[in-house]
C-alpha cells in the first residue's frame, strides 16, 4: 500500500489537499498539532471513501526532534507522496516584530521543511512515481512589506525545493521535486499570523482563492512535468512552470 504524508493538514490547504488525495484513491498520513481536527478528517474522508487507511500523527514541527519522531514513526509505510504544507507567518516590520514567534516561524518553515524533505530523499530519491511538494508562497519569489521574515523564510523553501528539483534531474533520481507558491487564500493563515480570534477575508481582502481551489492547483502540479506552480499575483492565474531561481550545476 502506497501513502501521501501531508503535513499541516488540520485546515486549510493542507485538510483540502488530503481529501482531493483521498478522492484519487490515495491512503493518507496526516499530521499537525490538532489531533481532534485530525480526527475529524479522518471521519470525513471514511465517510466517502471508506477503502482507503487514514493514519494520524499528532506533532509540532517547530521542534526539530519532533519533526525526526514523526519521520520514524512513519518509516514502516511505503509513501509515494510527500507534502510539506505546515507553515506559519509573521506580520510586522522587521525592527517591531515578535522574536519568539519569527523563531518558531523559521523553525517550522525552513528546518523541520529541510529535514523532512531530506530524509524523504535519502529513502525515495530512486523510487519510481515519489514526488516531494514543497508548499511556499507568492512571497517566496517577492518581497512583501511588514512579512520581511516571513517572505524570506518562503524563499528559501522555494530556492531549498528547486534546487532539489534540478539536482534529482542532474542525476536521473526517479524522483520529482515540487514547490508551490499561493498568493492570498481563505485558510486560517492570517488569524494565527496576527493572532486574531477571527479573520473574514470576504471584504477586506481584495483577491483570494479558497483553499480547495488551492488543492486543485497542488494536483495540477502533482500531474504535471513542471517544477514550479505559482499563482501570478497580478492577475491570479494560477502558472505551471520551469525553475525560476538560476542554478549552476555541479562541475565534476
Amino acid at each position: 500500500m502506497n501513502y501521501t504524508v501531508i503535513t499541516g493538514a488540520s485546515s486549510g490547504i493542507g485538510y483540502e489537499t488530503a481529501l482531493a488525495f483521498a478522492a484519487r484513491g490515495k491512503n493518507l498520513i496526516v499530521t499537525a498539532r490538532r489531533t481532534k481536527e485530525l480526527e475529524k478528517l479522518r471521519d470525513k474522508v471514511a465517510a466517502s471513501y471508506p477503502n482507503l487507511d487514514v493514519v494520524i500523527r499528532a506533532a509540532d514541527l517547530s521542534v526539530a526532534a519532533t519533526v525526526y519522531e514523526l519521520y520514524e514513526s512513519v518509516r514502516e509505510y511505503r509513501i509515494e507522496t510527500w507534502i510539506n504544507n505546515a507553515g506559519s507567518g509573521s506580520f510586522a516590520t522587521v525592527g517591531e516584530q515578535d522574536l519568539d514567534r519569527v523563531t518558531g516561524m523559521l523553525h517550522l518553515n525552513i528546518e523541520a521543511l529541510t529535514i523532512l524533505s531530506t530524509l524523504y530523499a535519502r529513502d525515495y530519491a530512486d523510487v519510481e512515481g515519489t514526488q516531494l511538494i514543497n508548499i511556499s508562497s507568492g512571497g517566496g519569489y517577492q518581497i512583501v512589506g511588514n512579512s520581511v521574515a516571513y517572505c524570506a523564510s518562503k524563499f528559501y523553501v522555494s530556492a531549498f525545493t528547486e534546487g532539489l528539483a534540478q539536482e534529482l534531474k542532474e542525476r536521473g533520481a526517479a524522483m520529482q521535486a515540487k514547490v508551490l507558491a499561493p498568493a492570498s487564500t481563505a485558510t486560517e493563515f492570517i488569524k494565527s499570523a496576527l493572532n486574531l480570534d477571527e479573520f473574514r477575508y470576504e471584504g477586506v481582502v481584495p483577491r483570494y482563492h479558497t483553499a480547495e481551489q488551492m488543492a486543485g492547483f497542488l494536483l495540477e502540479l502533482y500531474d504535471s512535468d513542471k517544477i514550479v506552480g505559482i499563482v501570478n499575483g497580478a492577475t491570479y492565474d494560477f502558472e505551471l512552470r520551469d525553475p525560476i531561481y538560476p542554478y549552476v550545476g555541479r562541475r565534476r
